[in-house]
């Protein structure tokens, strides 16, 4: 296999964005902001009627993808997002990307990627740049 500028990286999808997790994620990570579990304090602020999820957890879904495209986390060199929307409980969410270039660096060959994590039939929540490393992954004559 060798990646190539211009390759689609297999989307990671989540069906369900889980409230229950979210719950459990905010105690986690010690987050008390109430958006995240408490109905009520998410309909007082005008945000709608579903809890929102946390932004570690949308992030992780990117890093995630790219695991599962490279065969591991330990692959991962550099990631930077931006953060655009929120994603609520119940949302169907699909990180993607592309790689945009391939390059060597003291004798490793990495991938930069654009990626994104969309919210289906809304909008993109997250998005920014990758740098993988590919070099278990790209023939080399």
């Amino acid at each position: 296999m060798t990646v190539r500028p211009g390759d689609a990286i297999p989307s990671w999808e989540i069906a369900d964005v889980s409230r229950e997790k979210m719950k459990t994620m905010a105690a986690l990570l010690a987050d008390s902001n109430p958006i995240h579990f408490d109905l009520e304090s998410v309909r007082k602020l005008g945000m709608g009627n579903r809890p929102i999820n946390q932004g570690p957890n949308n992030l992780a879904y990117l890093m995630n993808m790219l695991a599962v495209w490279t065969g591991g986390h330990e692959h991962l060199r550099k990631i930077t997002v931006r953060f655009r929307s929120n994603v609520l409980g119940d949302d169907h969410v699909i990180a993607r990307g592309t790689v945009t270039d391939v390059r060597e660096n003291d004798g490793r060959v990495l991938a930069d990627c654009e990626v994104e994590l969309l919210v289906e039939g809304r909008d993109t929540a997250l998005s920014g740049t990758a740098t993988v490393d590919v070099t278990h992954m790209t023939e080399r004559p």
